[in-house]
């Protein structure tokens, strides 16, 4: 059995010293004096929530539940009844930011009946607030906000500043969620400032502030998030605390970086995490993760994107949209696409979170064909952006605009939209979103004849690309100069034999088997035919949708991959049980290539065959035919009407099999 706790009179010697380095902020003198203290025997509640946050400033998180929970069992023994409650819901609190919901809910139960029968305080509105976050949880934001909403007026009637900030913060965090951003945010500064201002705990204080720039980031209010962070940097070093400069770090990194300086923000954004790891600071440190992911990403490292958005993940933080848009990178668009979708169909109550996948899916369905989801992505987020007046947002509004007109095939209209998200871009000091942007225009003024103005634009961004070290996009406007170059000194024409893949009733077979499912099934089915088009010397133009246009220098290849193709996909259903059905069309043309890209006749038409075909047939035309070079089993031969053009093709399907 455990000794008493230290009884009520002179405190002993260790505890005093303890308490004088907390009044001091000599949190690591206060944890060591405090916890040897403890060892003599066992500490009342009260000393023991002081030990709790020397623990946190001290760098030594680890410890901090375990002692608050001591604390809990303190206050029980001193039949201190709103303490215990409290405590309770501080511990539950504490598992809700760790993500263990179901211990969270269990420690706010302990806390209910503790309360009964005790007069309304503030140990009622941390209640409502825990009930809050585990509504928001459930995604029921309506009663969220309004439990939120009554520990406002209980931290007002109870005159609590630290319940009144935490629960300001937290209802105008559900208010920007929900897209009331404007009124979010003046809640948010209401609170803030009195963090800043001296007048609340210093674990509160530093929480409420660092709420404030965290949904600023969200919002992508630079201005703002840089105002409330010079704040609160002054704010820590009157407190002299060292827990939340990990945390206002990770947000200037990622200022850092949007203006271009990767390097340096990575090599801070490392040092934040490492850092936070040593307060369990897992929500900022997930944060941190995930910004040091994005940076990869851009830089094309998308190995080392993805091992640090699963870290993310593990830690509670969604690793969309940088994730899809990682897989994308690597020219997986049907694993984008099917990421990208899933995560849409999570986010469903926070209108910014989804706002930021939005613009990706714009992104993704484009390189994916899918102009129409692109279209219904790009404005469904313009929608959102009404809600709040940021430059970011409208820059990015107008980028994702612009790049669906470009798509729609209407570059005049893309050309002013553009210029604006540029301009937007260039308030904001935006320095990738800007060469991106000018890469985009750059696109569109070629598409209207304005070459001189395209390479100018595109020459710009491809400096920018350089100076950032984004060598995804440094690849593709440099491909875009040779491009350009070719085509002033005249396209090359050439004889090629174009194949081109689909899988048919994709849509269907993705709801029959689940997004984890189809998405792994995508993969296997995109490895499995790269590999078929490298070994038969296919490259692959593109990845179109579900499936591939892969060109050929020659017939008799085309022919054998083709083959391949679909026996590959037979031998897996009957050994596995399943597979795609995959259509399959072959011509042979002569088309104008400029780059990596061939254009002309012949690709439409190749591209006409494969959607005539059905799942597990290779239709090939005429031409291709009589280039074989050897004997094929096919059908009878025969005319068929291919839109937009006026004569019939002659085709016949492989009889593969």
């Amino acid at each position: 059995m455990s000794e008493s706790p230290v009884p009520i009179g002179e405190p002993p010697e260790l505890v005093r010293a303890g308490r004088d380095a907390l009044a001091r902020r000599a949190w690591s003198d206060a944890f060591d004096l405090l916890s040897r203290a403890d060892a003599e025997r066992p500490l009342p509640g009260a000393d023991l929530e002081a030990l709790a946050d020397a623990a946190f400033f001290a760098g030594r998180g680890d410890a901090r539940i375990e002692v608050k929970e001591r604390a809990y069992q303190a206050y029980l023994g001193e039949d201190d009844r709103v303490r215990a409650a409290y405590l309770a819901l501080d511990v539950a609190m504490e598992h809700m930011l760790r993500g263990h919901a179901s211990i969270a809910s269990a420690w706010a139960r302990r806390a209910e009946p503790l309360l009964q029968g005790i007069d309304e305080g503030y140990a009622h509105g941390f209640l409502l607030l825990i009930r809050s976050e585990m509504a928001k949880a459930r995604g029921d934001l309506a009663a969220a906000e309004a439990l939120a909403m009554e520990a406002v007026e209980i931290g007002r009637r109870a005159a609590h500043p630290d319940l009144r900030a935490t629960a300001l913060t937290t209802l105008g965090t559900l208010k920007v969620a929900t897209g009331a951003a404007t009124d979010g945010i003046a809640l948010l500064e209401e609170a803030a400032v009195s963090a800043v201002s001296g007048e609340l705990s210093p674990i509160t204080a530093g929480v409420t502030s660092c709420q404030m720039i965290a949904v600023c980031r969200d919002l992508t209010d630079y201005q703002r998030a840089t105002e409330w962070l010079e704040a609160t940097d002054r704010w820590c070093r009157r407190q002299e605390v060292s827990g939340f400069p990990g945390v206002c770090r990770v947000h200037r990194a990622e200022i850092v970086a949007m203006q271009g300086g990767w390097d340096i923000a990575e090599e801070e954004l490392r040092k934040a995490t490492t850092e936070l790891k040593a307060y369990s600071a897992f929500p900022p440190m997930a944060d941190g993760l995930y910004a040091i992911g994005e940076i990869r990403r851009l830089k094309g490292d998308v190995a080392g994107a993805e091992e640090v958005l699963r870290e993310a993940h593990a830690l509670g933080r969604s690793p969309q949209p940088a994730l899809a848009l990682a897989r994308l990178g690597a020219g997986e668009v049907n694993a984008a696409m099917a990421a990208i979708g899933a995560a849409l169909r999570e986010a469903t109550a926070d209108q910014w979170a989804r706002a930021r996948l939005l613009a990706a899916q714009v992104e993704i369905a484009i390189a994916a064909g899918d102009v129409a989801r692109a279209r219904a992505a790009a404005d469904e987020l313009a929608a959102i952006v009404e809600g709040y007046n940021s430059v970011a947002l409208g820059a990015g509004k107008h980028e994702a605009n612009g790049r669906v007109l470009l798509a729609e095939g209407d570059p005049g209209a893309a050309i002013p939209v553009l210029r604006n998200a540029a301009r937007l871009w260039r308030e904001v000091g935006a320095a990738y979103e800007i060469a991106r942007v000018r890469f985009l225009l750059a696109r569109a003024l070629r598409m209207t004849g304005s070459d001189d103005d395209a390479g100018l634009e595109l020459r710009a961004a491809r400096d920018e690309f350089a100076r950032l070290g984004a060598g995804p996009d440094l690849a593709a406007a440099e491909a875009e100069l040779r491009t350009a170059a070719e085509r002033r000194t005249g396209a090359e024409q050439v004889r090629r034999t174009f194949v081109f893949t689909d899988i048919v009733g994709s849509t269907k077979l993705a709801e029959a088997l689940g997004n984890e499912a189809w998405e792994r099934l995508l993969r296997w089915h995109d490895d499995m035919l790269r590999s078929l088009f490298s070994r038969h010397a296919g490259v692959v133009v593109s990845q179109t949708g579900d499936g591939f246009f892969v060109a050929f220098d020659s017939t008799p290849p085309a022919v054998a991959c083709a083959i391949e193709v679909q026996r590959s996909l037979a031998d897996h259903r009957a050994t596995v049980g399943f597979a795609p059905p995959v259509r399959i069309g072959i011509h042979a043309a002569r088309a104008t290539v400029r780059g990596n890209d061939y254009s002309g006749v012949g690709v439409h038409v190749a591209a006409r065959l494969a959607d005539l075909a059905d799942g597990g047939e290779i239709l090939i035309s005429q031409e291709a035919l009589a280039e074989a070079g050897r004997v094929l089993q096919t059908s009878e031969p025969r005319d068929v009407a291919i839109r937009g053009f006026s004569a019939p093709i002659t085709i016949a399907e492989i009889a593969w099999r």
